[in-house]
């Protein structure tokens, strides 16, 4: 789960898994895998970092100790 903004100031939790398209036009724009679009302030750079980041903690989660 990352954390994204909408245009409005309003903060959400969004499944990363559920992303299928990130895209900028000049708004980031990110269509999920049921089609919805979700219109965003972050960049696509930071929304990919973001999910890159939390795949690495579900990652160090998992590993043995």
């Amino acid at each position: 789960m990352i954390s994204v903004t909408r245009l409005n100031g309003r903060k959400f939790v969004l499944n990363s898994e559920l992303i299928r398209t990130i895209e900028e036009n000049p708004d980031t724009i990110v269509t999920l895998i049921s089609g919805e679009h979700l219109v965003v302030r972050e960049s696509s750079k930071e929304i990919i970092q973001r999910v890159i980041e939390y795949n690495r903690h579900l990652r160090s989660l998992s590993t043995p100790a």
